[in-house]
C-alpha cells in the first residue's frame, strides 16, 4: 500500500478537484453546443415563437391594467388590441402618406445620388477600385461599376430590384412561396403573443412548484434566479422600445429639420432599428450623409447640420435618455449588451440568434451571480 506524505494528499486531491470540474465543465460545454446547434436547426419555427413572447412581455403591462379595469380576459384583449391599432391606424392614415411618398422619392432619386456619390469618391479617391482590387474586393465586377460607371451601375442595381433578368417566372412563385411562408410565420406569431398575453403571470415559486425532488432549500433560491432571469428581460425589451421610438422621432425631426431629403423616413429607421444596438446606424447614418451632401440642394452646411444631429442624439442617448429609462436593469451594462448581440449573432448565424441575445447573456449574469453567491463568494 502505497504512503503519501501530507503534501502528496493535498496534491493528489487537487488535480482530482480539478479534472472532475474539468469533466463537468467540458460536459456543460457539449450540451450547450448540441443546444445550440438544435436551436440553430430548427430557428425558422421557434423564431415566431420567441417573437411572440417578447411581444407579450410589452404588452403584459398594459394588458394586465386594462383586465384589472375590466375582468373579462377576452374583452379586455379587444379593448387593448383597439387601444393600439386605432392609433396606429391614425398616424398611419394622416402621416402615412407622407412616410410612404419620401420612401418613393428616395427610390426614385437614388441613382442620382448613387452617381454623385462615386463621382465625388473617384475625384477625391481616384485609385479606389484599383485599391479595392488588391484586396479582391468583388471578383465578379459588380461593386467596379460603382467607381468606373456610376450611370450603368444604377441601371443594373435597378435591373436587379425590378426583376429584369432572366427567370422572371421563377422568381415571381418564389416570391410568393416566401410571401405565404411569411404570412403563416406572422400568423404563428400572433397566435403566440395571444397565449403568452393571456396566460397568468407566474413566478419562480409557481415554476420550482412544479419540481418536487428539489429541497426546500434549493427551490427558494432557484426561484429566485428564475425572478431575476425575467426581471432582466421583460425590464430590458419594455424599455428599450421605449428609447428606440423616442430615439427616431427625435432623429427623424432632427433630420427633417436641418433640410435632409427624406431625413424623417431615415432618421426614424435610425433610431428604430437600434433596438439591435448600431444596426441603425450602421444601415442607416451611410445613406444619411450623402443624401444630405449630394442630394436636391445639398452642401457643406447641411452635412454639418446632419452630423450634428446624429452627435446630438447620441449624446442624449448616452447621459439622458437610456440612463433615466434603462438605469441599471438588465445588469449587462451598454458594453455587455452591444457584446451579447455580435456574440449570439454569430454563434446561431441567423435572427434567433440576436433574438435570444439578452435571454442567454440575462441567464448567463443571473448563473454567474448564483455561483458567486452560493460558492464563490465563501471561498475568496
Amino acid at each position: 500500500m502505497l504512503n503519501f506524505t501530507p503534501v502528496q494528499k493535498r496534491t493528489v486531491a487537487a488535480a482530482v478537484t480539478v479534472l472532475a470540474f474539468s469533466l463537468i465543465v467540458a460536459f456543460v460545454l457539449a450540451i450547450g453546443w448540441v443546444l445550440f446547434r438544435f436551436l440553430s436547426f430548427v430557428s425558422a419555427a421557434i423564431t415566431p415563437v420567441i417573437v411572440g413572447l417578447f411581444l407579450s412581455m410589452l404588452f403584459k403591462p398594459y394588458y394586465e391594467w386594462i383586465r384589472s379595469k375590466c375582468r373579462n380576459p377576452t374583452l379586455s384583449l379587444l379593448l387593448m388590441m383597439v387601444s393600439i391599432l386605432l392609433p396606429l391606424g391614425l398616424i398611419f392614415w394622416f402621416g402615412g402618406s407622407f412616410i410612404v411618398g419620401q420612401a418613393i422619392n428616395l427610390v426614385k432619386h437614388a441613382p442620382t445620388i448613387v452617381a454623385r456619390t462615386s463621382n465625388w469618391v473617384n475625384g477625391v479617391f481616384p485609385n479606389a477600385w484599383a485599391t479595392l482590387q488588391q484586396f479582391g474586393a468583388e471578383p465578379d465586377g459588380t461593386l467596379a461599376l460603382f467607381f468606373t460607371d456610376p450611370a450603368r451601375f444604377s441601371e443594373e442595381g435597378i435591373k436587379m430590384i425590378s426583376g429584369q433578368y432572366g427567370g422572371a417566372a421563377m422568381k415571381a412563385g418564389m416570391g410568393a412561396i416566401k410571401y405565404v411562408v411569411g404570412l403563416a410565420s406572422w400568423l404563428v406569431t400572433l397566435i403566440f403573443f395571444v397565449f403568452f398575453l393571456l396566460r397568468p403571470s407566474m413566478k419562480g415559486a409557481d415554476y420550482v412548484r412544479e419540481l418536487p425532488f428539489l429541497k426546500p432549500q434549493t427551490k427558494n433560491f432557484v426561484a429566485k434566479q428564475i425572478d431575476a432571469f425575467t426581471d432582466i428581460l421583460v425590464n430590458f425589451f419594455q424599455r428599450q422600445v421605449v428609447i428606440c421610438l423616442i430615439e427616431g422621432i427625435l432623429y427623424g425631426t432632427g433630420f427633417m429639420l436641418v433640410g435632409v431629403p427624406y431625413g424623417f423616413l431615415l432618421g426614424f429607421l435610425l433610431g428604430v432599428l437600434n433596438l439591435v444596438p448600431f444596426l441603425g446606424t450602421v444601415l442607416c447614418l451611410p445613406l444619411v450623409l450623402p443624401v444630405a451632401y449630394f442630394g436636391d440642394g445639398g452642401s457643406l452646411y447641411r452635412l454639418i447640420g446632419a452630423l450634428s444631429v446624429w452627435l446630438a442624439g447620441q449624446f442624449l442617448d448616452g447621459y439622458l435618455i437610456t440612463p433615466k429609462i434603462q438605469g441599471e436593469k438588465t445588469g449587462l451594462g451598454y458594453a455587455g449588451v452591444i457584446f451579447s448581440f455580435f456574440f449570439w449573432g454569430v454563434v446561431f448565424h441567423s435572427m434567433l440568434g440576436l433574438l435570444l441575445a439578452i435571454p442567454l447573456s440575462a441567464f448567463c449574469v443571473v448563473l454567474w451571480r448564483a455561483l458567486k453567491q452560493k460558492y464563490i463568494k465563501g471561498v475568496i
